[in-house]
């Protein structure tokens, strides 16, 4: 399948190496308007960059549109996709808004392509493992669930992530991850509390928080989100049955650690979480994505799931902007 890629970012930088290694896949093009960018990561790649989309579609022909832009850019791509009947894969979160995510879901299916959204938490094995375990009861009745994800503040493009407007903070950029794997775990959650300091109004320093969900189920869970790291990126996840714990630790396999706040010229722009594994969780996603356009398999997270991630977030975002715990049951009920 031909992709062309839109972003050449860091996250754009990780789809496009994933795919250049799938042989299941071809890099079509690489889009970005800053186009030496784009270039230095198409000539190692070995495809043609453009700066914008209609450059690229005058002179390709992709079956597949792969969006790594900011997340205030995913509506206008997605929807010029949909309109020239591609289908999609959209980097998360679906997008900004309720209204917007049911906007690009809605114009997708009306042109009969298909859209998908990187939740990529779904695809590493550690945490399908863990979610395997609790629901075949291993651990018994789950009590409590405990989160943390952390990373360096991420600089990106024209320093959007710490605008809050934009990015959501790591209630919406970094969180939405482990509240997709969280409901896709243990159902849908009924009320959130969340505290932030982008969404106080602190824009000093880089974005921390921290949130308490309740599930349907009577399970508390406990998730912690930081851009305040040192360096690099870290993740932690502790489940409590009335028959005993499961934990991950993605720093576990380090003996020795020293951590010390990364210098401006040596600083990825976004941290991303880095696999030993031959096939990391960035390319069995993007594989899987392909293989379900391809051969109509069932996939592992919908548009649907991706919309529901994004309300979690958004709800906790007006719970940490107003400080009032959230009812989820009729939050975004008229798509905000």
């Amino acid at each position: 399948m031909r992709i062309a890629l839109i972003g050449s970012g860091a996250m754009g930088t990780v789809h496009a190496e994933a795919h250049a290694r799938n042989p299941r896949a071809e890099l079509a093009g690489i889009v970005d308007s800053r186009l030496e960018t784009a270039a230095a990561l198409a000539e190692r790649l070995g495809t043609r960059a453009y700066a914008t989309l209609d450059e690229l579609m005058a002179a390709e022909t992709p079956d597949v549109l792969d969006i790594c832009l900011p997340t205030f850019m995913h509506k206008e791509y997605v929807l010029r996709a949909a309109s020239c009947g591609k289908h999609v894969i959209c980097e998360k979160p679906i997008a900004g808004s309720l209204a917007d995510a049911r906007e690009m879901i809605e114009a997708c299916k009306a042109a009969g392509v298909q859209l998908y959204v990187g939740h990529v938490l779904r695809f590493f094995p550690e945490y399908a493992q863990v979610r395997d375990l609790i629901r075949s009861g291993e651990i018994g009745e789950v009590g409590t669930i405990r989160t943390e994800r952390v990373s360096a503040c991420p600089r990106g493009y024209d320093g959007w992530y710490l605008d809050f407007s934009k990015s959501g903070g790591v209630l919406l950029d970094l969180m939405l991850h482990d509240f997709d794997w969280l409901r896709w775990t243990f159902g849908e959650v009924d009320r959130v509390y969340a505290r932030s300091l982008l969404a106080s109004g602190d824009t000093e320093e880089p974005d921390h928080a921290f949130v308490t969900l309740r599930f349907g189920s009577g399970a508390i869970g406990y998730a912690n989100g930081s851009w305040a790291y040192p360096e690099g990126f870290a993740t932690r996840l502790e489940v409590a049955g009335n028959g005993g714990i499961l934990s991950v630790n993605s720093e576990d396999a380090v003996t020795n650690r020293v951590q010390l706040a990364a210098k401006e010229v040596n600083q990825a722009a976004v941290q991303v979480p880095h696999s030993a594994l031959t096939h990391s969780p960035y390319d069995v996603e993007l594989d899987h994505f392909l293989r379900c356009i391809a051969d109509g398999i069932e996939p592992v997270l919908t548009a649907e799931d991706a919309f529901e991630a994004l309300r979690i977030s958004l709800a906790c975002m007006h719970s940490a902007i107003t400080g009032t715990a959230v009812e989820m049951e009729s939050f975004g009920k008229g798509n905000a």
